[in-house]
């Protein structure tokens, strides 16, 4: 049975109301973050309607702040966001969508003046408005505003889009707006696009680039620009119009890879299997070091749409020769018939061993896994590999351990050799490490052939590195 003093709501509710209130007038003086909380459960314990105007009033004090937030700040900022976008969405919204969603246009409308005091290199703050714009989407629904209003607000709301806090809007509303409002929301961004532009006479430049001077009325026309497009692809898709979400893209954009896999994957599903062959067709085969997983696996799903399995299978072979993706291989071995797949995963694990790049062979032998060709690898090209892979050699010099501490050493080994060649002092910590577990490993190793034993590549180490006294202080630590 849990002490009375243990701190819990049960015990604290013994307490009584006057003490506990008395408490947390006391525990929140001085923190303001608490005692907008606790105003907020005033509120709601009066209605949402007095809820909505703690939230109005608070939401107003955070646009006329132009106090730069400092990094160490941007947690609590987050923190006060959230606070009142949950208390719309959990309290306001429950009685009153319609004020919910007034709200939550409010509430959104304070990014542009939010980004402008603080960094978000992280993303966090992005996300906030993204979880608003999200809610949006839902309370709407249960509000059932007039469609052309809608669209007017989020039309409005694309033209402010600085930070990126309305990339989702259309995506979200799109159940609200219905048919009517996404044809008048098209309208008003076709009107946009129709509008004419001029360049000012006193051209402001706002950065250099290698082309030259960039100015501002370019750069504005150009997020004007895609805008407009990147909102009629998105109704497009809202409308199930294939057409026109492929009219948004120029004919140099449809040979990009990413491009193709988009149109190809839209008129897969608008059972135009022809079209998307010529659509996925449309890049440069030659440049393989450009062509993503995507695109491969997307011109796979149009030739078996068009009844071509066996060009299929032999395309995932391919590209599993040079890229050695996983899932092109496992795709592949589960189109064949029993037995014949085991055969074709030894042939597999050969092609890896010959890649020319070691360390993607090395990650997908580990990854498959099969240690043994794994280990085989290391031994036979230990010569080519990267000690700089600091996120790759680590991991698979552990996996290698237990069963193959030959090859797992001389991983350890690679890593060493670059930090103390290169004199990358971050590191030493992390090579003294290596280095101990090199000894341990050493136990394990019945024959170093043709390698050196572990006390030899000591004594080569201290030869060439005995200088560096920071690395050996900490091997011995």
């Amino acid at each position: 049975m849990a002490s009375k003093k243990t701190l819990n709501a049960t015990n604290l509710e013994a307490l009584g109301a006057t003490r506990l209130s008395e408490l947390l007038m006391e525990i929140t003086r001085g923190d303001n973050e608490a005692k907008r909380r606790l105003r907020l459960e005033l509120a709601g314990a009066q209605g949402s309607g007095e809820v909505a105007k703690e939230i109005r009033k608070r939401l107003a004090t955070i646009a006329r702040s132009n106090s730069f937030v400092e990094w160490d700040q941007i947690k609590k900022l987050i923190r006060d966001l959230e606070l009142q976008r949950s208390a719309i969405v959990d309290q306001v919204a429950k009685d009153n969508p319609a004020e919910a969603v007034e709200l939550l246009w409010r509430f959104a409308a304070l990014a542009n003046s939010v980004f402008e005091r603080c960094d978000d290199g992280s993303g966090r703050v992005v996300d906030v408005f993204h979880n608003a714009v999200d809610d949006l989407g839902e309370v709407a629904l249960s509000a059932n505003p007039d469609p052309k209003t809608l669209a007017s607000q989020i039309f409005n709301a694309l033209t402010q889009n600085d930070y990126g806090q309305y990339d989702y809007l259309i995506r979200s509303l799109t159940p609200a707006l219905g048919e009517t409002g996404l044809e008048h929301l098209k309208e008003q961004v076709v009107a946009l696009s129709k509008e004419p532009t001029s360049k000012p006479k006193d051209r402001k430049i706002i950065g250099v680039s290698s082309s030259g001077p960039i100015y501002a009325d370019d750069y504005a026309e150009s997020s004007r620009s895609s805008m407009i497009s990147l909102a009629l692809q998105e109704i497009a898709d809202a409308q199930g119009d294939v057409d026109a979400f492929i009219a948004q893209k120029s004919e140099n954009a449809k040979t990009v890879p990413t491009v193709a896999t988009e149109i190809a994957h839209r008129l897969l599903a608008a059972g135009r299997a022809e079209e998307a062959w010529e659509a996925i067709n449309a890049v440069d085969e030659e440049r393989a070091n450009w062509i993503p997983f995507e695109w491969e696996k997307t011109r796979i799903e149009v030739l078996e749409a068009l009844g071509n399995d066996k060009e299929a299978q032999d395309f995932r072979w391919s590209c599993f020769e040079r890229s050695l993706n996983d899932q092109h291989l496992r795709a592949y071995l589960k189109q064949l018939p029993d037995f014949e797949d085991m055969e074709t995963e030894d042939r597999a694990m050969e092609v890896a061993l010959q890649h020319s790049n070691v360390h993607i062979a090395l990650i997908f032998l580990v990854s498959w896994p099969n240690l043994e060709k794994a280990a085989e690898l290391v031994l036979a090209r230990f010569e080519e590999l990267d000690g700089n892979l600091y996120e790759f050699l680590p991991p698979a010099a552990d996996a290698l351990a237990a069963k193959h501490p030959l090859a797992s050493t001389l991983l350890h080994r690679a890593l060493i050799d670059f930090a103390l060649g290169k004199a990358r002092s971050t590191r030493y910590r992390h090579s003294a490490r290596h280095l101990r577990e090199c000894a341990s490993l050493a136990a394990l190793i019945e024959d170093f052939a043709p390698h050196e034993t572990h006390e030899a590549y000591v004594e080569r180490l201290k030869a060439k590195h005995g200088r560096k006294s920071m690395f050996w202080g900490l091997v011995g630590q």
